[in-house]
């Protein structure tokens, strides 16, 4: 079998994949979302968008739930913490997210231009606030989570919903939103054709750059004006879970140390920066196949470096840095690990498998003229 460090590092991997997979999958239905009222001028305009995502939002959303589900049975001690401390801030994310089902089922039902209004603004709030939400979630990772440990391993919470939104945090709930509005752009211009897919285009093309200047500007804050953690005792890898047991120091610019100690992890901030960048150049010239896999490729290596650079660091706390929960404290038993990496092997194949299939039974681009068809959802 698998020894107990290789399968932590396995988890760690996956988990990562998982939440790349959400953010590539359902970031464009936020984005979509969150477009509604800027790219879509007129009620023809939004329903298009609407149909675009409409046979595949909530296959996506299946992304979500299983990086969660695999972040209670993998990290369970980050999920109590994680989900007791930014109870607040998680529970307008799940509001927001419920708008996204209400307002495709209820927004078509009275053909009333407020009626529709309101939902395409709902719409507009079910996509740009987990965006953001999301984004000040992991820049607060890095500042480290005002939480303690007793000796059960108890966590306690001591902050607030406006202590989490500091100036990096703020920063890096708008990498996000610039991020995923950009993905649902360049979905857009896969999907739409007309005077739709130019306004796509053209927003493409300024929410890519603001990515790659708001991602750089980012990386520079975490670089000169962040403190990072690092453990600066010997960690057993193969022990129990425990996070009292080890020593962890506050340092300025530690969160840089890694790309010192493993260079090959500067591919993830340099394909985030260079694909934003490509997306553009793609979005202007009209390439909406390049320029979705470039924005595909751009969420990819953000999340990426967000890993990269707090590797081995799951959730750093600020008050009590010895409790800082790693990937090698804070997991689950070697049996479980082991019982979810068999189910992990049938079952995410089987996700991509059918996911793949829906997309490419959907394929093709959605015009005005099909909106009086049969196969129009909304």
């Amino acid at each position: 079998m698998i020894d107990y460090e290789f399968l932590r590092v396995i988890w760690w991997v996956l988990v990562g994949v998982l939440l790349i997979g959400f953010a590539v999958s359902d970031g464009f239905d936020l984005g979509v979302g969150a477009l509604l009222t800027l790219v879509g001028k007129t009620d023809a305009d939004r329903r298009v968008m609407i149909n675009t995502i409409g046979p595949h939002w909530d296959g996506n959303q299946v992304w979500f739930i299983t990086a969660g589900g695999a972040i209670f049975a993998a990290w369970p001690m980050i999920y109590a913490t994680a989900f007791s401390g930014f109870y607040l801030a998680l529970a307008l994310t799940l509001i927001a997210l419920w708008m996204r089902p209400l307002g495709f089922d209820y927004r078509g039902k009275i053909a009333n231009k407020k009626w529709r209004a309101g939902w395409d603004w709902a719409l507009f709030a079910g996509g740009i606030i987990p965006s953001l939400i999301f984004g000040v979630a992991f820049g607060n990772l890095f500042l480290g989570v005002p939480f303690s440990l007793d000796d059960t391993l108890k966590s306690s919470y001591d902050g607030g919903f406006f202590g989490l939104l500091m100036p990096f945090a703020l920063l890096s709930g708008l990498v996000s939103v610039a991020m995923l509005l950009n993905h649902g752009s360049s979905w857009l211009q896969l999907k739409t054709d007309g005077e739709l897919r130019r306004r796509a285009r053209a927003v493409s093309v300024v929410l890519s750059v603001a990515t790659a200047v708001l991602f750089a500007l980012a990386g520079l804050y975490l670089a000169f004006g962040v403190d990072g953690y690092v453990i600066t005792s010997v960690v057993d890898t193969q022990a129990t879970s425990n996070p009292l047991t080890k020593t962890v120091e506050v340092v300025p610019g530690a969160w840089m140390n890694n790309y010192a100690t493993y260079p090959w992890m500067i591919v993830a901030p340099l394909l985030g920066i260079g694909s934003a960048i490509a997306c553009a150049f793609a979005s202007y010239r009209g390439r909406c196949g390049l320029a979705f896999v470039s924005s595909a490729l751009t969420i990819t290596g953000i999340i990426l470096t967000a890993g990269f650079s707090m590797f081995p660091f799951l959730m750093p706390s600020s008050i009590m840095p010895d409790a800082s929960l790693t990937m090698w404290d804070a997991t689950s038993s070697l049996l479980t690990l082991q019982t979810m990496f068999i189910v992990a092997c049938i079952f995410v194949p089987i996700v991509l498998a059918y996911t793949a299939y829906g997309f490419w039974v959907m394929r093709g681009r959605i015009k005005q003229a099909d909106l009086n068809k049969s196969h129009a959802i909304y």
